[in-house]
């Protein structure tokens, strides 16, 4: 394991804090601290605090997004990345943009493809390698001159301090402070959103909870990305007794229709590159197990091969390579604890996704009893060098496809996708199907494995998304915004959740931040009009007329 995948736990220069951290497993160091900081007082620095009138919490392209918008709009801004990196996803692998409709975006995210365009002498790109991508959004900080704090994480017991529904603070593992007037939480997981006690959803609903057809279990509708042929599932074939093979659950799927605690698979977007010169083959991890792929081995065998068919053309010889097939890069069912888990139990499931993906790839390019015109495709393919180069071509951001999901006064669901219902206050237009990809993998009533919770409905107009589901409940928080993890149902937010949305959310949140400030309101008071007329006039596109 690379170690800059290991979690990292920065405490600056507060010992203090380091001390207290290892208190449970070590009372003494506790006691020698107090007394230290007792006889010398000048051993111990406060940790620093930092203050402006806007606090965006996490890196990724919506925060970046944010941070810079609202600097342009004359607020001091700080930008805290839990992480190394700036651009989340877009910047982490994600080259080939899913949109839908690129007409439905507009404002800060289209100006980033058109700046991509110019990099590639082009008018846009879509299309991008993954360190082009993260330089831009470096430049983005440098050239506004926001302030960005890296490896600074949310002290996720006792990290956001209230007043009443305000946030006050964030207080970070390493003891700093954040303090603000508008905070927004551009996370991928939505820490910040829920350790300041606004309601949120994990999993998924169930139908009758919004009056959806395409929420909770799906079986009927899992036609995709299905096994087409009758294998067995155990270790041993066609002898149950012998036990199920590895990612494959006991128990059945569930009702059809109910809801459950399953969130989408998550993955690696690859990077992959087959020009010899910048090409590094495929590493095999530590934790490496045959066994987990030897249902892809009897599915390949069975005449079935598409693990690399959803391999996108990149510049330069490369690939942004997504999920394909019945069993390829998605870890299925390996990802449940993910949205609530702590530091230790995330970084747990990163590295069980590094295993399965790298051990997916090492089975593929070397293990003798994979089909030779497969391992020759394979083997025409490597991680990149020049592309994530601090963890050895492996991408630095797990796709996290769905976590946490805010609920407030107004959810998108999918009324609002596909026309029923119309948001009156948009910020935004989303424009893809209604996409989830599978949660679980268990054994049908014919005794073959068989995937479930893929939906892919689309054939709707772009639809705008509403103001009210970027904001909490005025009686939860009335300070912050949150532009990712935004009120929406599971499969509503399989539609909502692509890269250049979430960018177009986040320019919409600095937006309502800055006019919230300017007003001392609340952000659920802002003026609604003003805050179309400025979206408007920052070429934001907010109503499909086409």
């Amino acid at each position: 394991m690379n170690s800059s995948w290991k979690a990292r736990t920065s405490y600056g220069n507060n010992p203090f804090a380091w001390a207290r951290s290892a208190r449970g497993k070590c009372p003494y160091l506790w006691v020698v601290a107090c007394v230290v900081l007792s006889v010398f007082p000048g051993a111990y620095s406060e940790a620093p605090t930092h203050t402006a009138d806007v606090v965006v919490y996490g890196g990724t392209s919506s925060g970046v997004i944010a941070a810079v918008k609202a600097q342009r709009m004359g607020k001091s801004v700080l930008l805290i990345e839990p992480g190394r990196h700036l651009g989340g996803l877009s910047a982490g692998g994600l080259g080939a943009t899913d949109i839908g409709n690129k007409a439905a975006i507009g404002g800060m995210a289209r100006a980033f493809y058109k700046a991509l365009g110019t990099y590639y002498g082009k008018e846009e790109a879509w299309t991008f390698e993954p360190h082009v991508a993260e330089q831009h959004f470096n430049t983005l900080v440098t050239e506004a001159a926001v302030p960005v704090f890296y490896e600074e994480r949310l002290d996720l017991k006792n990290g956001v301090k209230m007043d009443g529904h305000r946030i006050t603070a964030m207080v970070m593992e390493s003891g700093t402070r954040f303090t603000g007037k508008v905070f927004i939480d551009a996370t991928y997981e939505g820490d910040l959103m829920a350790k300041a006690g606004v309601s949120y959803h994990v999993g998924r609903e169930s139908n009758a909870t919004y009056g959806e057809t395409l929420n909770g279990v799906q079986t009927k509708q899992a036609k995709f990305h299905q096994f087409k042929a009758p294998i067995s599932p155990y270790r041993i074939e066609d002898q149950p007794q012998s036990g199920l093979l590895p990612g494959i659950q006991a128990e059945g799927p569930g009702k059809e229709g109910a809801g459950d605690h399953r969130i989408q698979a998550y993955c690696f977007r690859m990077c992959l590159s087959s020009n010899p010169a910048n090409r590094l083959p495929f590493p095999k991890p530590a934790q490496y197990d045959p066994m987990r792929y030897e249902l892809l081995l009897r599915y390949m065998k069975a005449g079935h091969w598409t693990v690399m068919n959803l391999s996108k053309a990149m510049p330069n010889q490369k690939t942004d390579t997504n999920n394909k097939g019945a069993f390829a890069t998605d870890n299925i069912g390996m990802n449940y604890e993910y949205p609530e888990g702590d530091y230790a139990t995330r970084q747990r499931i990163i590295e069980e996704h590094i295993n399965y993906q790298q051990g997916l790839m090492w089975f593929l390019a070397n293990d003798p009893r994979v089909p030779k015109n497969i391992q020759a495709e394979i083997n025409t393919w490597g991680l990149p060098r020049d592309e994530f180069t601090e963890t050895g071509g492996w991408p630095h951001q797990l796709y996290i496809r769905e976590a946490r999901r805010m609920i407030s006064d107004y959810v998108m669901t999918q009324h609002e996708c596909q026309g029923q219902r119309v948001a009156p206050h948009p910020i935004a237009l989303a424009a893809y199907t209604m996409d989830s990809h599978h949660v679980q993998r268990y054994v049908d009533s014919d005794g073959h494995p068989r995937n479930e919770g893929d939906v892919e409905v689309g054939g709707f107009s772009p639809y705008p998304i509403d103001y009210a589901a970027i904001v909490p409940k005025r009686s939860e928080c009335t300070n912050l915004l949150v532009p990712v993890c935004l009120s929406s149902s599971h499969i509503a937010f399989g539609s909502i959740r692509m890269e250049p949305v979430f960018m177009v959310l986040g320019e919409s949140a600095a937006t309502a931040a800055a006019l919230a400030i300017d007003a001392s309101t609340p952000v659920q008071d802002i003026d609604r009009g003003a805050l179309r007329e400025r979206l408007l006039a920052d070429q934001q596109v907010l109503i499909w007329n086409q």
